[in-house]
């Protein structure tokens, strides 16, 4: 058959014969435009779907595929295509699972022994039963798919998340989640487990911090109770695990959970983690753990743009039923940019006036309400990072002092008041300050916050120099 022939086909079968020959012709062209490892996570599963009218269709299993390949390949797509196909102008990317892309589920292993961390209970029809799963799992019924508001920023995450929990992203994982604190990691993390206990009559699912992993395996190392510690999270069949940016510098909990991972992914058991940042930027993160959490799909959540702050904002006043006119939600959706929990918080704190006072909120009152989410938003973003610099630069010393073991008093005493502002104008932790001072613990960031506070009581010039770091930082 020529190829005007081919075209001019609508093949509804996409399993015959010659729509695989042709479909196996624009593979291998494909193959030698992109990486091996590209073509099997993001081509294997396609198929060829309808040529005709100059267009050619490509059917993909699921919305990540199209999200990816559109963003990633499809000008390579494209060129493999036209090389099989030199009359087509279009490739068109459709949805369309089939029987054949779908993997298959796991066997389910009949000799697991269940055990009271993950009870195997098949939902009632009252739902009664899910609810009591969902606590069990740690998971916030509150934090659905349904309730998650999709932008620009986060429309791939979205998409991975969903394919993750209705078992077609065998392929991702593990899926880590990076951005900045506030942009929904969490939500969408709860929500895989929360559609995965809906979507199978029995599953053991378990949603934690990085930080409670820690504390207890610190826990069963000092009870002597490690292989209860294993066998609880070693059988799961969803692991869900929040800030792993905590492992930083935990050195035994790092070996811990590298091979609780291992034995995870052996066992075919879906991960899903999450991280403030990258793996490659987590500091003192062993490299073995890097590559693993990079084996698998990686997801950013950025800011949101305005039309979706606005979209987040008006289903919440729906939702909490608050009182507030459309110019103060645009006005909030407008001034509030950067965390989606602080434009909750900023709509709630006027909703919350209004209901009490029972006044009709003006523009005026707002900008009086919310000065200071408003003034944190005008100024910039402060950061351990941004702190050690700026100190670094005012008393002349070399930044990499700043997490050095050197004690003499012209290190050690700018490196206190770095801690102390740190922890004045940061909203990390006794314990993230220490680490991001060269892994001290958290005992020393108290005594530097309380040595330099009594030292600013009694010392003006301290106290001048220390409010000059201040207004730098925040220019």
């Amino acid at each position: 058959m020529d190829q005007a022939g081919a075209l001019a086909r609508s093949d509804d079968n996409n399993g015959s014969e010659q729509t695989a020959e042709d479909w196996l012709g624009v593979c291998e062209r494909l193959s030698g435009l992109v990486s091996k490892d590209a073509f099997e996570r993001w081509f294997r599963a396609s198929r060829l779907g309808k040529v005709e009218d100059r267009t050619a269709e490509i059917l993909l299993p699921n919305e990540i595929h199209h999200v990816w390949i559109e963003t990633n390949y499809l000008n390579e797509l494209t060129a493999a295509v036209r090389e099989q196909f030199p009359d087509v102008a279009e490739v068109k990317l459709v949805v369309a699972p089939v029987k054949e892309v779908v993997a298959e589920a796991p066997p389910e292993d009949e000799a697991a022994e269940q055990d009271d961390w993950f009870p195997a209970v098949e939902p009632s029809a009252d739902g009664k039963d899910l609810d009591r799963n969902l606590k069990r799992a740690g998971l916030n019924p509150s934090f659905a798919f349904e309730s998650f508001v999709v932008g620009n920023n986060s429309q791939f995450a979205h998409a991975a998340c969903e394919a993750v929990a209705q078992g077609r992203g065998r392929g991702y994982n593990p899926l880590f989640i990076h951005g900045g604190p506030g942009l929904g990691k969490t939500h969408l993390m709860q929500a895989v487990g929360q559609e995965w206990l809906r979507r199978t009559k029995a599953s053991k699912v378990v949603y934690l911090t990085c930080e409670k992993f820690t504390n207890e395996f610190i826990d069963a190392v000092r009870k002597g109770d490690l292989e209860k510690f294993r066998r609880r999270y070693r059988s799961a069949e969803v692991m869900l695990i929040d800030d792993v940016q905590f492992l930083g510098g935990k050195e035994r909990s790092q070996e811990e959970f590298f091979h609780t991972f291992n034995t995870l992914l052996d066992g075919r058991c879906q991960v899903v983690l999450t991280s403030d940042r990258p793996a490659s930027e987590i500091k003192n993160l062993e490299p073995r753990l890097v590559s693993r959490f990079e084996c698998g799909l990686t997801v950013e959540l950025q800011a949101p743009a305005f039309e979706t702050r606005l979209a987040i904002l008006q289903r919440k006043v729906e939702e909490w039923k608050v009182r507030v006119d459309d110019g103060i939600v645009r006005l909030l959706a407008e001034r509030i940019r950067t965390n989606v929990r602080r434009l909750e918080g900023g709509l709630m704190r006027v909703g919350t006036f209004a209901s009490l006072a029972g006044e009709r909120v003006t523009l005026e009152k707002v900008e009086h309400l919310l000065r200071d989410l408003f003034r944190e938003e005008n100024g910039r973003q402060v950061t351990i990072d941004s702190i050690q610099r700026t100190v670094a630069e005012h008393f002349d010393m070399r930044l990499a002092d700043m997490t050095s073991r050197r004690r003499p008093a012209s290190i050690a005493g700018p490196r206190q008041i770095a801690m102390y502002l740190s922890r004045q104008l940061t909203k990390s932790s006794l314990i993230e300050i220490g680490e991001a001072f060269g892994g001290r613990d958290h005992g020393t960031v108290i005594h530097a916050v309380k040595k330099v506070k009594s030292q600013i009581d009694v010392d003006r010039e301290l106290r001048d120099r220390i409010q000059q770091i201040e207004a730098d930082l925040r220019r």
